[in-house]
């Protein structure tokens, strides 16, 4: 290996990874269809096509998921192959994470709402 190698890879400069690159395609397809995952629950809401507001808020829900993953996929270039996997494993474990504090906070909401206000709850009921 010459000097000028050597100088190459300490600089970090290593074209071999295995990190997928993306292209114009990719990325317009990433585009295109983060405008229809956007536009589509828009239209939704705007024209009252679902009348339950709360199936609206479901549905709203799962496009944005897929937008999630729309977006790890054609921009940040996140799959099971990139840096050995350990993307994927790290924001496996942010999501679980997450979930469980979202999931703990709701309850413990719940929980302190129907022990401290006992009396107003027999309403709703």
């Amino acid at each position: 290996m010459s000097q000028t190698d050597h100088a190459h890879d300490a600089h970090g400069h290593d074209h071999h990874d295995d990190a997928p690159h993306s292209t114009f395609k990719g990325y317009m397809t990433g585009f295109v269809l983060s405008v229809i995952l956007t536009a589509i629950p828009f239209w939704l809401v705007m024209a009252g096509v679902i009348k339950d507001s709360g199936m609206t808020a479901l549905v709203i829900l799962g496009f944005a998921a897929v937008q999630i993953v729309v977006h790890m996929i054609y921009f940040l270039h996140m799959n099971f192959h990139s840096q050995g996997g350990w993307n994927m494993l790290a924001l496996i474990f942010t999501g679980v994470i997450v979930f469980i504090v979202l999931a703990g906070s709701l309850w413990v909401m719940y929980h302190m709402n129907v022990n401290m206000m006992p009396g107003l709850m027999k309403e709703y009921l």
